[in-house]
């Protein structure tokens, strides 16, 4: 029998959506993916190796969906794969109430079309989630597209930027602004690979002046905040100063907010996890997002809390993109 985090809490909005799209059960879920080589499972460990297995079978579910309907694009996959997400939410939930997994797909299906051209994670860099997100981009996303994504990590402190970015691989770039005229200067690049992974764009800024430079440079379509360490500081100021300077100029911007809910909400006014906690961090990411996730950017057990899945948001977004391309690599040509 097929088992996961959460299970009875799940299974009847699993099986009412399971029934909708006249499959099943679990078991024909995983034959439908089979059926097709797709291995759901190692693609999502393979982005979050630390991921529940609910999340494995939520993935797994939208494929399926995405498969029954003759999906053969990834875009369009990807909204598939956000119904079984939804499908996966504990009813009366934080992510129940946001609908948190139809966003994930709606989120994926924007950077795999072609007028999202950079995508940015706006997020602390002691979190190595926003990597493993962009690593599952850069790998998969630009196989469908006819222009590459670029991808960039947009941070707090430069000598973390460059960690980081050595760690995995990534292209630093460090940055100096200059106060006094409000202009930017890349003072040098350091590709720490000649792959895929040197396509990632990891800058530090000292300062939300500079990170929102940094945005401006490269003209970011789409980013998603994480409530680390600095949220207060330097993710969801950067994110709202940008979103009204993109206003101002009438250049489309679309901000996701990760987090919020419980945890890191930094207010004493917090009444615990649900849809009415308004903490710091829930507050300021409602203020500027067009969407807001639920639960950590990293951390599987707390957006496991929030009602989702076991799978931190940054490598959930790395995850949906790698299994849209993979359904429309294996059923493309059928």
């Amino acid at each position: 029998m097929i088992m996961f985090e959460g299970y009875e809490r799940r299974i009847n909005s699993i099986n009412e959506v399971l029934k909708k799209h006249d499959i099943d059960s679990l078991e024909d879920v995983k034959r439908i993916c089979g059926s097709k080589g797709i291995d759901i499972h190692s693609i999502v460990k393979g982005i979050q190796p630390i991921c529940f297995e609910n999340a494995c079978w939520a993935y797994a579910l939208g494929a399926a969906i995405a498969i029954k309907q003759g999906k053969t694009k990834a875009a369009d996959i990807a909204l598939a794969l956000g119904e079984g997400l939804q499908a996966f939410c504990i009813p009366g939930s934080v992510a129940d109430n946001r609908k948190v997994g139809l966003g994930h797909g709606n989120l994926a299906a924007m950077l795999l079309r072609e007028e999202t051209k950079c995508f940015a994670f706006l997020a602390g860099h002691e979190s190595f989630a926003a990597a493993e997100g962009a690593i599952g981009i850069v790998k998969s996303a630009n196989k469908v597209r006819i222009n590459p994504l670029r991808v960039i990590l947009n941070g707090l402190g430069k000598d973390a930027a460059q960690i980081i970015s050595r760690v995995n691989g990534f292209t630093y770039v460090q940055t100096n602004y200059d106060y006094y005229t409000s202009t930017l200067q890349i003072a040098r690049e350091i590709k720490y690979s000649s792959g895929e992974r040197a396509n990632v764009r990891c800058y530090g800024a000292d300062d939300v002046m500079e990170g929102v430079a940094i945005m401006a440079m490269e003209e970011v379509d789409v980013s998603i905040t994480g409530n680390s360490t600095n949220p207060t500081r330097f993710q969801h100021p950067v994110a709202g100063t940008y979103k009204k300077d993109c206003i101002e100029k009438g250049k489309k911007y679309f901000s996701v907010a990760s987090g919020g809910g419980t945890g890191r909400t930094l207010h004493p006014d917090n009444m615990a996890s649900g849809p009415a906690s308004y903490g710091m961090t829930d507050t300021m990411g409602r203020m500027h997002s067009d969407a807001q996730f639920a639960g950590s950017s990293s951390v599987p057990a707390h957006v496991e809390m929030m009602g989702l899945i076991g799978m931190g948001n940054n490598p959930m977004v790395g995850a949906s993109v790698a299994v849209a391309v993979a359904v429309e690599e294996a059923t493309g040509f059928d």
